[in-house]
């Protein structure tokens, strides 16, 4: 690889232990993938940050790290909220190891911004490159941005907060981001939800397993695109997807898919997901809720008293830029929780039965949470809810 002087200087152990053994992981990782050189980053989303998937020896690898991040760095949902997990049910066992994670990235410099939706706390744009580690937000970087980035792990994007660099490879080229199969969707989608579209997904990934697909015949808007590209990165492995005049680069490079592998979506394919199945609780936000989202259940909450638990989750600068929203929703019995989501708190695991209005969360629930899960519009959510 060619690394500049900085980089060679930071190599020999200039810049001290932690940041040589970080650029050693990127400069690995490089050459393993073909990267000729590095490239500079504007942000990293590190994974790796709830205990119940970090555990004791991840962080006991935190701990032994001494730098700080050199690009603006946030962190994946962790396992409760940072400032009310008591309220949440988490046990204080649970809640000590997690704050110990807490602290541990907070001394290395990153931004204890919990969330999936790092594109909701600060501009992102088109061509960035950046370091994110969450499916759901490097498909929404890369798809609905046009911005750039492989889904690193958690160790690969901490490095690259630390160092300011990244492997030039895989999505960060532009050769590597022209469509290579069709789903044509022949549905009439004009009456879709966040939640259809995410059904939509969930099946459109385990079609196009780790292919970038071309989406024609539907035109969602961007809470629709990150319901869909959430849940094909969670059933496939898509980290990068096009649809026909919506997506940035669909619109900029007028693809030619023509000779490529076109596979029909029906509209059955889509609703013979909507089972149903005994409920316990209810959960939304998987990917982390935007402002519209929030606004739509507070909308169709009015009026209506909880009766079965219903858990809301956003990132923490979206709730206090739309407190008067979140009061709204919480007034009927409804809660929203910063810093985590369904998939990842230890509290989800005690409901035999989880309704959400995610692609995503259908796919993770039964495995994260060892629960059946039901998917249903965010209406649908709400009315089973209060019933």
């Amino acid at each position: 690889m060619q690394l500049d002087r900085d980089d060679e200087r930071m190599l020999a152990g200039e810049q001290g232990e932690t940041r040589q053994k970080m650029l050693e992981l990127l400069v690995a990782l490089g050459k393993v993938f073909g990267a000729e050189r590095l490239v500079p980053i504007k942000s990293a989303q590190v994974s790796g940050a709830s205990y119940k998937t970090i555990g004791e020896y991840g962080l006991q690898w935190l701990n032994t790290l001494d730098a700080k991040a050199v690009v603006p760095a946030v962190l994946n949902p962790i396992g409760m909220p940072r400032d009310r997990w008591d309220e949440m049910g988490v046990s204080v066992d649970f809640a000590q190891k997690q704050q110990a994670v807490v602290a541990a990235y907070e001394r290395l410099g990153i931004a204890l911004e919990c969330t999936c939706t790092p594109y909701y706390l600060r501009k992102t744009s088109f061509g960035d490159h950046l370091a994110w580690s969450e499916s759901s937000a490097v498909s929404y970087a890369n798809s609905v941005i046009g911005a750039r980035t492989n889904r690193e792990g958690g160790p690969g994007a901490l490095a690259a907060a630390l160092v300011g660099k990244t492997p030039c490879y895989g999505f960060h080229l532009a050769k590597n981001r022209r469509p290579q199969v069709v789903i044509a969707v022949t549905a009439d989608t004009s009456r879709w939800t966040i939640a259809e579209y995410g059904a939509l997904g969930y099946h459109a990934g385990k079609l196009v397993g780790n292919r970038i697909p071309y989406l024609t015949g539907i035109r969602p808007e961007p809470d629709q695109l990150k319901a869909l590209g959430a849940a094909m990165a969670a059933t496939g492995a898509v980290a990068l997807y096009h649809v026909e005049g919506i997506t940035p680069e669909a619109q900029k490079n007028h693809y030619d898919v023509t000779g490529l592998e076109a596979i029909p979506v029906e509209g059955n394919d889509v609703t013979k997901l909507f089972r149903e199945i005994d409920v316990e609780a209810v959960a939304l936000g998987c990917p982390h809720c935007s402002p519209e989202e929030l606004r739509t259940i507070a909308r169709l909450l009015d009026g209506k008293l909880v009766r079965k638990p219903l858990y809301v989750f956003a990132a923490q600068s979206v709730i206090e830029a739309n407190q008067d929203t979140v009061n709204a929703i919480e007034k009927w019995g409804a809660r929203v929780f910063a810093d985590t989501c369904v998939v990842v708190s230890p509290v989800m695991e005690q409901y035999a039965g989880i309704m959400v209005n995610s692609g995503k969360a259908l796919a993770y629930v039964p495995d994260m949470c060892a629960s059946p899960a039901r998917i249903g519009t965010t209406e649908e959510c709400i009315r089973v809810a209060t019933e």
